[in-house]
């Protein structure tokens, strides 16, 4: 599908690896320029160097988001390459298990800066380049903020906030028709997910109990299908979407996980 994206310049952030790295090859292959933003400088130029050997183009920027300072130092880096934005993706960030009973306020602040403050400080420096090229912004969401997990607050309270800026911005940017929308990922298989299933110790048995519980077909969301989604959010084909919260995961928070085993 032509998703009308043609040498539009799209961050994505944690665009490396797992759901991040999935939103790239696709928008690389609608012949858009997405740019890598991750810790990793090695993870990054691998994914740039496929992609450009597909005849396809890419750019990377190397960046530790939990400094606040990296959000600014990367849309100037994005700005003085290609002088324009026209997407943003807010994806890093990770599930890192800071609890309320066992967890502590430095954790906290930590685990919100590393998943949440630049999800803020890039929309905001970003912001004079996405009102020229009137963009959109797509924030990547986890089912946490509205199911919870359990000795995760900092991730589900930074996904809450995730959620209500996204509703927040679509409100403030209308005068500017920057449409804001958030993707919900909730079960989906990445090499994060993988690290942690395996660490449980019956791994196999874990992954087959929460499948069970994925209404539509019993199994795990893939990471194209986040991609998918996230593409249409940033074409011009979802021109009057803004301010949805947007769940791909085959109803796992909002139907009855007991019609699983129906």
């Amino acid at each position: 599908m032509n998703l009308q994206l043609a040498n539009k310049v799209i961050i994505v952030t944690g665009g490396a690896k797992g759901i991040g790295a999935g939103i790239v090859k696709l928008l690389a292959s609608e012949k858009a320029i997405p740019v890598i933003v991750g810790r990793n400088e090695k993870d990054n130029i691998a994914l740039m160097h496929e992609i450009l050997e597909r005849g396809e183009n890419a750019w990377q920027v190397v960046a530790e988001l939990s400094d606040p300072n990296s959000s600014e130092q990367t849309v100037a880096a994005v700005l003085e390459k290609y002088n324009r934005i026209d997407g943003l993706i807010n994806n890093a960030g990770i599930n890192d298990g800071v609890g309320l009973e066992k967890g502590d306020y430095d954790g906290f602040m930590k685990s919100l800066h590393r998943n949440l403050v630049h999800y803020y400080l890039l929309a905001h420096y970003a912001l004079p380049a996405l009102i020229t090229s009137k963009g959109a912004i797509v924030n990547i969401s986890s089912k946490t903020a509205e199911t919870g997990q359990g000795n995760t607050s900092a991730y589900a309270a930074a996904n809450g906030g995730r959620n209500a800026l996204t509703r927040e911005w679509a409100v403030e940017l209308l005068k500017y028709n920057i449409r804001v929308n958030a993707v919900v990922v909730a079960e989906c298989m990445t090499p994060q997910y993988e690290k942690w299933i395996k660490t449980l110790a019956d791994p196999e048995d874990k992954l087959k109990e929460i499948t069970a519980k994925i209404p539509l077909g019993n199994r795990m969301t893939t990471v194209d299908e986040i991609a998918n989604m996230v593409a249409f959010l940033l074409s011009s084909l979802s021109s009057h979407t803004t301010g949805q919260i947007i769940h791909v995961d085959g109803g796992y928070v909002h139907l009855d996980r007991a019609l699983a085993n129906a």
